[in-house]
């Protein structure tokens, strides 16, 4: 078969599943911003598009979020348009279709079965809205109309798809009944051949000593240090956990920058805001003992996981992140946020802790607990892993879900274009 795939930052979730289906022979060719000329990458073919250059333009601020998907789709089914002009017809269309790309493609090949990679519908109700009172809207009533026009990419994409893949049971829910029946839940999965404990792991930073198991780590990663993942939470907590624990080291996984949620105010950055809140309470010695290294590469992130006494992993009800499923994987005891998308994956007492996200008392008692009770670390521990081995394995269970839903796509009858 003829495969198109479409990620502005391919390959995106699709880095398992396009090579995949390259090897078994289907011709897999992706259209992406990621690449400035034509290239190959693990069998798949990758071609650019570019973004216009457009003139500012007076829009409705409630309709930006749909102009930057329009001009993304504009742009991507342009250069559709010369593939197809060049003879080039795909038997299916694989697209995350968050960004909008793929919102006009059925338009050039009607009899191509497209299947969307289902990321989330924006509900418009608490907890997703509202969920953080430190942080409210200017004007709540608000709030539900503009998520209502968010909305508008992913229903403008189901009429033209045959199906859909989310990662969680959590954000395939989140979609509502007459596409919801139409999505199969498949993780993108979790290389646990690669992501698993290390008892003679060691980590240098600079300036210290070596780090080893020997050593009391608690660990705690975002893509961004931002409060849609807790970072205030985490922050807050910190002179009392580094008080209760002398001995502690604390490594901090994230960038700068905004991955979810609000900005923070001109010219600063979530991440010095917190700091900067907290240091006055904090020893230097103690503050010796804290550690941020940004975003790191991937082998060196597997290190700090794999060196983890304790990992403390905190969400607003959003997408559940890679990193929580990596470190379950390496073995790490976990002290996680009650909110729904974690409870996925984290049964209180069973594969880790869960605490309330807004309670950093408990958050510090929790962590505390556990360092003081290796057996229990050790039990959890082995939970976790064991769920990410037998429910998440990506060559045993997740990637062989997503290649059946492929050759399931592929049999789907043919929808009527738009």
């Amino acid at each position: 078969m003829k495969i198109l795939f479409i990620h502005q930052n391919f390959p995106g979730q699709f880095k398992h599943l396009a090579p995949a289906l390259a090897r078994q022979g289907h011709e897999c060719t992706a259209l992406t911003l990621k690449v400035a000329e034509a290239t190959e990458w693990q069998g798949v073919k990758m071609l650019p598009y570019g973004l216009p250059k457009r003139r500012a333009q007076m829009v409705h601020p409630w309709l930006l979020d749909l102009d930057t998907k329009v001009t993304r789709a504009e742009a991507c089914w342009r250069a559709a348009r010369d593939m197809r002009a060049e003879g080039y017809v795909p038997d299916l269309i694989v697209a995350h279709h968050g960004w909008g790309e793929p919102m006009f493609l059925r338009d050039l090949w009607p009899e191509a079965r497209m299947g969307l990679y289902c990321e989330l519908y924006h509900e418009a109700g608490y907890p997703h809205l509202e969920f953080d009172p430190e942080f409210p809207s200017a004007d709540p009533d608000i709030g539900p109309l503009r998520i209502r026009l968010k909305n508008i990419n992913n229903h403008l994409h189901f009429p033209v798809a045959q199906a859909g893949l989310s990662p969680t049971r959590f954000q395939a829910d989140t979609f509502p009944p007459e596409f919801r029946d139409r999505i199969t839940v498949a993780h993108d999965g979790i290389d646990t051949a690669y992501s698993r404990p290390d008892p003679g792991v060691s980590l240098k930073l600079k300036g210290h000593a070596p780090l080893s198991r020997a050593d009391e780590v608690i660990t705690f990663v975002n893509r961004n240090l931002e409060p849609y993942r807790g970072y205030h939470v985490f922050m807050r907590a910190l002179p009392a956990l580094l008080s209760e624990r002398p001995e502690a080291r604390v490594i901090i996984i994230g960038g700068d920058e905004v991955s979810y949620g609000a900005q923070p105010p001109k010219g600063q950055t979530w991440k010095q805001i917190y700091r900067d809140e907290v240091r006055g309470q904090i020893p230097d010695d103690d503050w010796d003992r804290v550690h941020f290294l940004g975003r790191i590469p991937h082998d060196q992130f597997t290190r700090v996981l794999q060196l983890s006494r304790v990992h403390v992993y905190l969400t607003y009800p959003f997408v559940l992140s890679w990193s929580l499923m990596e470190a379950m994987a390496c073995e790490a005891a976990i002290v996680a946020s009650d909110t729904a998308p974690v409870r996925e994956v984290i049964r209180d007492g069973e594969t880790g802790r869960l605490v309330d996200f807004f309670d950093r008392e408990a958050l510090v008692e929790e962590v505390c607990g556990l360092l003081d009770d290796a057996e229990e670390r050790a039990r959890l521990g082995r939970a976790a892993r064991a769920m990410m081995v037998r429910e998440y394995d990506l060559a045993t269970v997740c990637l062989p879900r997503q290649m059946a839903w492929v050759e399931a796509l592929a049999k789907m009858p043919v929808v009527s274009g738009p």
